[in-house]
C-alpha cells in the first residue's frame, strides 16, 4: 500500500578495502563508467514494498549483484551479493534477523559488513572483518536509495529528496518500472521536451501546443532548465535537470479542469543503471493539495489517471528499448537537442574525472 510517509533510516557503514571501483573487482575506464552509471551519488534502488520483513531481494544495480533485506528492526541493509568466503551469493543464504547466513559454509555477514561467526572455524581471522561490501541506505518516499561510491575512501554526501518529495503540502504517487536499454537513453529522453509534440501526441495531457519550437539553456545554482522560448504551459515545455545528493529531472505537464483539484501536476524522475543494457526508472507523480482536495485528487488518480501515464511511459519504453546500443554516436543533431548535448558533456566530464580518481589511487 502506497503512503506519503518519509523516514531516514541511520546508514549503516562501509568497509574499506581497496582503490577500486566500489562493488567490482577491477579498475574502471571513462568509457565503462559512462556505460554502467557514475559513482559517489545517491540512486533510487528499489520501491520499499518489494523488500518485505524476513525476505532477501537480489538486485542488480550499476553492473553489480547486491542483497536488500530488513534487519530485525526493519532497517534495510545493502550488501554486495558475495559471500566473503567464497563469492557464493548471500541472497540464497538464510536470513537471521541482523545477519544473513551464507548457505554454503554458513559464514554469517551482519548488515554493516562484518563477519559475525565462522560456523566451520570458530575464532579464525575471518571473524570480526568487514569483508563484505555494505552501503550507505536511506527509505524516503516509499523508495530504497543507497549511495553508491566510487571507492572505499568515499564520503557520503547528505541525503536530500528532491524538492516536490520533500514538501508535505505535494501529494505523490511512486512508479517504477525496468526498462531494456541503457540508462543514458532516459536521460537523453527527457533531456528533450520536444519529443512529446510527436511521440505524446495523442495522449491526455500532450496534444496541444506546435509541433515547432525554440529553445533555449538557462543556467541555475543547481543544474540547468531546458525550455521552449515561445511555448509555455500547453505541453512539455519545460525540463531541469538538477545535481543535488542525486540527479534527477523535474518537470511539469499543464492539466485541464477534468483533471480534478489542485496546481500543475508534476513528474520527478531518476534512471539508476541495472547494467550497462539495461535500466531502472523511477518517477513520482506529483501535484500541490491539501485537505479535501488531496483525497479527491488521489482517487481521481487511482481511478482514472494512472493508467493513462502508464500508457505515455510505454511509449517512450517502446521507443528507447528499440534504439540500436550505439544510437547516441551516428546523429546529426539541430538546435532542439541543446539539452541532450549538455547533458552528455556533463556525464562524460565526470566518467573522466572518476577514471581520473581510480587511475591514480591504482598508482
Amino acid at each position: 500500500m502506497t503512503t506519503e510517509t518519509t523516514t531516514n533510516a541511520k546508514p549503516a557503514t562501509r568497509p574499506r578495502g581497496p582503490q577500486f571501483a566500489v562493488g567490482t573487482r577491477r579498475h574502471l575506464d571513462a568509457e565503462e563508467i559512462a556505460a554502467t552509471g557514475l559513482r559517489d551519488r545517491w540512486y533510487p534502488i528499489l520501491p520499499s514494498h518489494m523488500v518485505e520483513p524476513g525476505a532477501m531481494v537480489p538486485v542488480r544495480r550499476l553492473e553489480v549483484d547486491w542483497v536488500l533485506f530488513r534487519d530485525a528492526e526493519g532497517t534495510i541493509r545493502m550488501l554486495e551479493d558475495r559471500c566473503p568466503h567464497r563469492s557464493a551469493p548471500l541472497s540464497v543464504g538464510q536470513h537471521l534477523g541482523d545477519r544473513i547466513a551464507c548457505l554454503y559454509h554458513g559464514v554469517q555477514v551482519d548488515g554493516g559488513g562484518t563477519v559475525v561467526s565462522v560456523p566451520g572455524m570458530p575464532g579464525c581471522a575471518l571473524e570480526g572483518r568487514r569483508a563484505t561490501v555494505s552501503l550507505d541506505v536511506v527509505e524516503a518516499a516509499d523508495t530504497i536509495f543507497a549511495f553508491i561510491p566510487l571507492t572505499a575512501d568515499s564520503v557520503t554526501t547528505p541525503f536530500e529528496l528532491p524538492d516536490r518529495l520533500a514538501d508535505p503540502e505535494v501529494s505523490w504517487f511512486p512508479n517504477y518500472a525496468e526498462w531494456a536499454g541503457p540508462w543514458r537513453f532516459y536521460m537523453d529522453n527527457v533531456l528533450d521536451p520536444m519529443h512529446g509534440a510527436f511521440l505524446h501526441r495523442n495522449s491526455h495531457s500532450m496534444f496541444g501546443g506546435d509541433v515547432s519550437a525554440r529553445f533555449r539553456i538557462r543556467e541555475t545554482d543547481r543544474g540547468f532548465f531546458f525550455e521552449k522560448t515561445d511555448q509555455r504551459g500547453v505541453n512539455f515545455d519545460w525540463v531541469e535537470f538538477v545535481r543535488g545528493s542525486m540527479d534527477f529531472v523535474d518537470l511539469e505537464i499543464p492539466y485541464g479542469p477534468a483533471a480534478g483539484p489542485g496546481g500543475v501536476f508534476g513528474i520527478v524522475g531518476m534512471s539508476t543503471p541495472i547494467d550497462r543494457d539495461t535500466s531502472a526508472i523511477f518517477h513520482w507523480r506529483t501535484r500541490r493539495v491539501s485537505g479535501w482536495e488531496r483525497e479527491t485528487w488521489r482517487f481521481l488518480y487511482r481511478t482514472q489517471l494512472e493508467a493513462k501515464h502508464w500508457e505515455v511511459l510505454e511509449q517512450d519504453r517502446a521507443v528507447l528499448e528499440v534504439l540500436a546500443g550505439d544510437a547516441d554516436r551516428e546523429e546529426h543533431l539541430y538546435q532542439h537537442d541543446l539539452g541532450v548535448s549538455r547533458i552528455r558533456r556533463l556525464y562524460r566530464a565526470d566518467a573522466t574525472a572518476q577514471a581520473n580518481i581510480l587511475a591514480a589511487a591504482n598508482t
